[in-house]
């Protein structure tokens, strides 16, 4: 008996890891005969779990959803990556998600082994959140949107704008994008039949959805590239256009998605498109980068930064 419920329990591990498995992929992986898999399948199944199958050269074995949620069976590194994210997320920039968050991370406290709960501790203990703290979002908005985007539904909603004017609007959504300060939905706008960004925490999705469609290709083919250039103008007073005389993948391990839009211009230098609230702040940074750089845009970065050269040469001699 105690064989027979370890082996139920790997079978129902492996039918979570991923959507179909065939009987005889399951039998190998439990070193057992395909009918003691189709015996323990039926197990399943008087127990409570929906487990589809299907016939044929194609057939298999699906676990399906059911009334209740079934218990999720997770390797360490699986542990450790929840308990984390949970203790992310009691902090994070989703409204009310909050204090269910500390309610999930309570109970899976209360079940981790001890050496899984030191492992976790050590990583909260030595984890610091530089995220910035943006306008939170309600988690049933962010449900929704993501429902729509996995569902290729248009997206029916009302919109206020940063000036505070409010419009009802239709759109096919592509993708949620988190800046580390605010959340952003890219979407084609039909009204308008053009690509736009669309601040979270400003949506107020209406019910029913609108049709299905044919999913576009993003704008650059790249959604956060896109909604980082395009957000930069509320998020930044000046905006600056930099080359970094540093190849990319130098440049990349040392500035965060925060710090702008980053790309390459050749395997000697790389572009930052970036920005700060006052000049003075954008020098300060640029100059922290410990890297040559040249300013394409804007001039007056460019008039400030002889000042301050003056300023620093005066001042060392």
């Amino acid at each position: 008996m105690l064989e027979t419920s370890t082996r139920l329990l790997r079978l129902l591990s492996l039918l979570q890891a991923r959507p179909d498995w065939s009987g005889a992929e399951l039998a190998d992986r439990l070193a057992v005969t395909t009918r003691t898999v189709r015996n323990d399948i039926e197990r399943l199944r008087i127990l409570g779990y929906q487990v589809h199958s299907t016939t044929g050269t194609a057939g298999g074995y699906r676990l399906g959803a059911g009334a209740a949620l079934p218990p999720l069976l997770l390797d360490d590194e699986e542990v450790i990556a929840v308990a984390v994210s949970l203790h992310g997320a009691a902090g994070g920039t989703v409204t009310g998600i909050e204090e269910t968050s500390l309610r999930a991370l309570t109970k899976l406290q209360q079940m981790l082994p001890s050496r899984l709960r030191h492992r976790v501790d050590a990583v909260r203990a030595a984890t610091i959140s530089v995220a910035g703290r943006g306008p939170t979002v309600d988690a049933e908005t962010l449900t929704v949107i993501a429902a729509t985007i996995r569902d290729h539904e248009q997206l029916r909603f009302d919109y206020r704008g940063h000036d505070g004017t409010a419009s009802a609007r239709t759109a096919e959504p592509h993708r949620l994008v988190y800046t580390g300060q605010r959340w952003y939905l890219l979407a084609w706008d039909n009204d308008r039949r053009d690509w736009r960004t669309f601040r979270a925490d400003r949506i107020r999705p209406r019910t029913p959805n609108g049709p299905r469609f044919t999913p576009r290709e993003p704008p650059g083919g790249d959604a956060a590239a896109h909604v980082v250039r395009g957000s930069s103008s509320t998020v930044w007073k000046h905006q600056a256009l930099i080359r970094l005389h540093a190849p990319v993948e130098t440049m990349a391990e040392r500035l965060t998605p925060l710090a702008g839009l980053l790309r390459s211009m050749d395997d000697q230098s790389s572009i930052l498109e970036t920005g700060a609230d006052s000049l003075h702040n954008l020098a300060a940074f640029l100059g922290s980068l410990d890297v040559a750089f040249t300013v394409i845009d804007p001039p007056e970065l460019r008039a400030l930064l002889r000042t301050l050269a003056d300023h620093y040469t005066n001042a060392a001699r």
